[in-house]
């Protein structure tokens, strides 16, 4: 299977696994990138079955209004059941690294919000050590050199991705060979410096059960 077809399969498979949750009044949170579009792609079939949703993107806010499933402000709603979302990189703990969309602050919020989190994401993604994809901040623009001075002194190397700009109006930063051994210690010393908004690393709140796309058909693990 090609890399899109193992994309379609955990698209497919998180559909099927989120159906038993569906109820009138159920709020599905959606995520932002190729998996996730493929994802809603699929929701749309069983739009009348639930709802609406929290969308942590603008794009995929579109996309869900486009297939005429309704998208509420986080502030507006009470409870979401569960998240749906995509990675650039799991461990085998489900620690992730996210933000290859920009969109990492808005799924980080959501992610808290919600009662379960799904990850869905091909083998390539499944990693012993996080940090071969590189780590994106999101950062207010007027520290982005400053930051960068501090990230280096933790032993990455960071990049100003040009030409991006968050939905919330702010840059992004990638962080390069970062070689992540702790998780959760390094998202809480990033997230402590003054001008970072968040970064990419999903590790305090991390993924409760990852559908993989695999040769061998879709797998399931689940957080220890």
């Amino acid at each position: 299977m090609t890399q899109d077809e193992l994309k379609q399969a955990v698209a497919e498979a998180a559909v099927k696994y989120i159906l038993p949750l569906l109820e009138s009044d159920t709020i599905i949170g959606v995520g932002t990138g190729s998996t996730a579009n493929l994802f809603i792609d699929e929701l749309a079939k069983h739009k009348h079955d639930f709802d609406g949703t929290v969308a942590s993107s603008e794009a995929s806010a579109e996309r869900l209004k486009q297939h005429g499933i309704p998208v509420y402000d986080l502030n507006s709603v009470g409870n979401i059941r569960v998240y749906v979302d995509g990675a650039d990189e799991s461990n085998h703990h489900l620690y992730l690294i996210k933000g290859g969309g920009a969109a990492l602050t808005r799924e980080k919020i959501v992610a808290a919000c919600s009662e379960e989190f799904v990850c869905i994401a091909d083998e390539s993604k499944l990693v012993d050590v996080l940090g071969d994809f590189p780590l994106p901040i999101e950062v207010i623009p007027m520290a982005r050199s400053y930051v960068a001075r501090e990230l280096v002194k933790l032993g990455g190397d960071p990049v100003y991705r040009e030409g991006v700009v968050t939905d919330n109006g702010n840059c992004i930063l990638d962080v390069y060979n970062m070689k992540i051994l702790d998780p959760i210690k390094l998202e809480a010393q990033i997230n402590s410096i003054v001008g970072v908004v968040t970064n990419g690393l999903f590790a305090n709140r991390s993924a409760d059960v990852l559908l993989l796309g695999t040769q061998q058909g879709v797998k399931t693990l689940r957080k220890a």
